[in-house]
């Protein structure tokens, strides 16, 4: 630069030059802004981004009662969104697709499939009748003008209802994203009725693809909560899984190309799948020869899109700046501005009818007093004469009306055509006030009691448009699945005892076992120590190895016998012992630690079997014996670090196995949780009992039929189960049923047959309409049944015990008739039984008697070696074939369960009026 055009630059203009960086800085702030809050996030009070509300503005405008092309609402919608046809089509589709808002017609794609909408040209739509009741009224709409300044747009739509959480919605801004979970339209409108009561309501999620989800750590929708939800999976029989309801996030091709994937990577083994899907979810997955359907359906949670995970982010626009809120508060906060709207209309519509009813009284005044005959009001020549004229004429009645008179009620009065005055009518102007003061007191009472005419708002809402739109996702906790415990062993382990190798590389060494590649191997060793390793292709793990397998941590079964010489002494050592968890990697000494020790004998029993072994001694000239039986199951077990029973203080010489042994230890005591719908050791939920050998499990489906199923911890069980036990044959069970083709009640009393286990059998009539009421095994139940008698119906009230209505007969009986009368209720009286107890467990002989060794991590350290005592409300499971409570605890009284029937011979599996629960 010159210096003749520096001296021309004022220093003045030198102070108005912005460096470039603070340029940025502003228009990277102004885009952040303008994307947050015109662009991705919804406003809290109608629920819709920028481009939703455009397009039902559009529709609203548009709308004549038919339906209108796609394509003709994208191009009105671009009269107020400057961003293009196809950001407008994808949103419109994404509205049509959660059928609320939007009347469909053609193909507008499908969510569950994935499938997309056919082209905006070829579908059609309208508004929905709900949302022209409860998302439009232009009395309390806040307009501003469009982006061009020729139209006028919506701030936000004056929606009475909490469209957001009905609808979810997600989007990505600049430094902010949002994800809002839909939810249950009925359960939205109970919460809202609770919030206006005062009380806080406690929503949770629901998705049309239905499933399965875990809200425990949904932390009301808000940043860190975490949301589990899992397909709906059945099993059709042992060798064929159905998949009838997918994840909410996941389609069915989404579904299919994961399991796919898994069953590549060898973490599950299929023969093929099926995809049937048409309007209803129907994914078949055809398992391959000797593969568990139960730990299938397992490894499908663990390895595929079963079951994902969901990440809520709760953020939405409130005075115009972007909020973080529980779904609660925003539910609150919808049900507050509800009940505002609701104000503001009844405050508009108040004044419409005062506005009538004073023009009418106006106009009565004007016509009955002959005030347009009035010689000076003919001859006033301009409008300002005429006005001063009525005001004298209708001084002496202002005080009778409701406001003061302006001259624009004036002009309404004088443009009155003649004929109507000549016309008019007072007897029925007068029924036409008196019609509107009684509005007027209707209004004013509503008012009044604003909060109790918003509840009943959303209680039209409810019983108009609520029904078919039941919750769909089902409620549930799920247990966690280890995914080492379900993965298939899909590779071979091998190891090299000389040389202290193991892996899956060593094919030419010595064959352990097969695993999966997630597995932890246990592995034993001559000098007495032990270690568990990843497994990996090949891996030292120490020379002199002794025994290998496959390690399965918190194993309370498998007991290790073991007979060791320490190093220092020379003294054996004999100790029974368990491994629950260690540190992987770490060595752990058997023995005392001494160096020179060695491994003498070794076993692995998976059921803690102790066998008899002959210990034979090197000759000594102290010794008398040089040979003894040791019974192992004489040695307690105890923990890992133990030293151990003394053998012999002399040099043993051989160890031979004399006899094999059974195991020592009791049988597995077993609880069933009804909330996760498995089993488990762990004291949760009602208890079986204690299950040994070839024991099984008994369970009655609501729907009639019996099965039988063996104790294993990975078994999954119907929803609709009512009854589960440990099965004993001798045990006697007491049916009430409705037979569909004799269309009558029945008793009957049997015993369960011994069936192959999985194999389903009908304990009642197979009849179209049949159907199970109750079933018991409490000796001391009793029903009442209230019957009409005679020509002339008279109700009387019989009451039996259930064992003296019936013998024992077989299972396949049809039982006795209730009652030879005309059946109309039936109320099972159940006493509780006071032996069902639990057991209390003792501390057994295999409680660890060690400590974490120095360097563990509380997740690594060995799991405490000792059983819970069992909780004190559970029993077995005996309930009435439907869903129903907990069972009440002893000191509570009898069960009492009423039921109503209707004309039984026309008799409904959906009838108000059924027999029982079901």
């Amino acid at each position: 630069m010159s210096e003749e055009l520096k001296d021309n630059i004022s220093e003045e203009g030198m102070h108005a030059v912005t460096p470039i960086t603070g340029l940025y800085e502003n228009w990277f702030l102004d885009y952040a802004s303008y994307v947050i809050l015109d662009r991705a996030v919804p406003h809290i009070h109608d629920g819709l981004k920028p481009v939703q509300r455009r397009i039902m503005h559009s529709l609203k405008e548009m709308d004549d009662g038919r339906f209108n092309k796609a394509a003709n609402v994208i191009g009105n919608t671009m009269k107020y969104h400057p961003h293009g046809d196809a950001s407008i089509g994808d949103a419109m589709v994404q509205i049509g697709q959660k059928d609320l808002l939007i009347d469909c017609q053609g193909n507008w794609g499908d969510p569950v499939t994935g499938d997309s909408a056919a082209a905006p040209r070829y579908i059609e739509a309208r508004l929905s009748k709900f949302a022209n009741e409860v998302v439009f009224n232009p009395d309390t709409t806040e307009w501003q003008l469009s982006y061009d300044g020729r139209n006028n747009e919506p701030i936000t739509l004056p929606v009475k209802f909490p469209l957001l959480l009905a609808q979810g919605a997600e989007g990505i801004a600049v430094g902010l994203a949002t994800k809002v979970m839909p939810h249950n339209f009925i359960e939205l409108l109970d919460a809202s009725i609770e919030a206006l009561k005062g009380n806080r309501p406690n929503i949770l999620p629901d998705f049309f693809t239905g499933g399965m989800a875990d809200f425990s750590a949904y932390n009301e929708g808000m940043r860190g909560g975490k949301i589990r939800v899992r397909a709906k999976i059945t099993e059709r029989d042992k060798k064929t899984l159905v998949i009838t309801e997918v994840p909410f996030s996941t389609t069915t091709g989404s579904v299919i190309d994961s399991i796919l994937s898994a069953n590549e990577k060898g973490k599950i083994k299929i023969k093929k799948i099926e995809d049937n899907t048409a309007k209803n979810v129907e994914i078949v997955v055809h398992l391959a020869p000797g593969i568990s359907p139960d730990v299938t359906i397992d490894a499908l949670y663990a390895f595929t899109a079963c079951e994902v995970s969901i990440s809520p982010n709760t953020c939405i626009i409130k005075d115009d700046k972007p909020h973080f809120m529980s779904v609660n508060d925003i539910l609150i906060e919808n049900s507050k501005f509800t009940r505002a709207l609701l104000k503001k209309e009844l405050e508009i519509r108040l004044h419409e009818l005062q506005e009538k009813i004073f023009f009418s009284s106006l106009l009565k005044i004007f016509i009955q007093e002959g005030m347009y005959k009035n010689a000076e009001y003919e001859n006033a020549g301009s409008f300002e004469h005429v006005v001063d004229v009525l005001n004298l004429l209708f001084d002496p009645f202002k005080e009778s009306l409701y406001r003061e008179i302006r001259p624009e009620d004036f002009k309404r009065l004088i443009d009155k055509p003649m004929s109507s005055i000549t016309r008019f009518d007072v007897k029925k102007a007068d029924e036409q006030m008196k019609a509107l003061e009684d509005d007027i007191k209707v209004v004013k009472n509503h008012l009044r009691h604003l909060t109790e005419y918003a509840i009943a708002w959303f209680e039209k809402l409810r019983d108009k448009y609520g029904k078919g739109r039941e919750r769909k996702t089902e409620i549930r906790l799920f247990d966690k699945v280890e995914a080492a415990k379900v993965a298939l062993a899909n590779v071979k382990l091998y190891m090299n005892p000389v040389d202290g190798f193991i892996g899956t590389g060593l094919k030419k060494d010595q064959f352990v076992a097969d695993c999966s590649d997630l597995d932890e191997i246990i592995v034993f060793r001559e000098d007495g120590k032990c270690i568990i390793t990843k497994v990996a292709d090949k891996t030292f793990v120490g020379k002199g190895i002794l025994h290998a397998q496959v390690f399965k941590k918190n194993d309370e079964r498998t007991v290790y016998n073991m007979i060791y010489r320490d190093g220092a002494s020379g003294v054996s050592y004999v100790k029974r012992f368990s491994i629950l968890g260690v540190t992987r990697d770490k060595e752990y000494d058997l023995t005392k630690g001494a160096k020179g020790s060695k491994t003498l004998y070794f076993t692995a029993n998976p059921n803690g079997e102790a066998e008899v072994i002959n210990v034979q001694l090197k000759p000594h000239s102290k010794l008398r014996k040089l040979q003894f039986d040791l019974d192992f199951a004489e040695i307690a077990i105890k923990g890992r670090a133990s030293q151990g029973n003394i053998v012999s203080k002399y040099p043993l010489k051989k160890i031979l196995l004399k006899s094999k042994g059974v195991s020592t230890l009791s049988g597995r005591k077993i609880w069933y949780d009804d909330l996760l719908k498995r089993l488990n050791v762990d004291a949760r939920g009602q208890y079986l009992g204690e299950f040994d050998g070839d024991d099984k499990i008994l369970l009655v489906h609501k729907d009639g039929w019996y099965e039988l199923s063996s104790f294993d911890l990975s078994n999954h069980f119907d929803d609709g189960l009512v009854l589960i036990r440990k099965f004993d044959p001798e045990e006697v069970f007491a049916v009430v049923h409705y037979d569909g083709k004799a269309k009558n009640y029945f008793i009957k009393r049997f015993t369960f047959e011994s069936l192959a286990i999985g194999k389903k059998v009908s304990v009642i009539s197979e009849e179209a309409g049949s159907r199970m009421l109750y079933i018991t095994s409490n000796p001391a139940a009793a029903l009442e049944i209230d019957v009409l008698k005679g020509k002339t119906q008279l109700p009387e009230t019989l009451t039996a015990a259930v064992g003296e209505m019936i013998d024992v007969k077989g299972m396949k009986a049809t039982g006795n008739r209730v009652s030879t009368h005309d059946v109309q209720k039936i109320t099972l009286h159940e006493p509780e039984l006071v032996d069902n107890a639990d057991p209390v467990e003792e501390p057994g002989p295999d409680v660890a008697d060690e400590q974490n060794e120095p360097g563990e991590t509380e997740a690594e350290a060995p799991v405490a070696e000792q059983t819970e005592k069992p909780a004190a409300d559970a029993r077995p499971l005996e309930k009435p074939a439907q869903e129903t409570k907990e069972d009440p605890a002893p000191s509570k009284p009898a069960k009492k369960i009423d039921f109503e029937i209707t004309n039984k011979d026309d008799i409904d599996m959906d009838d108000k009026g059924q027999l029982g629960l079901f």
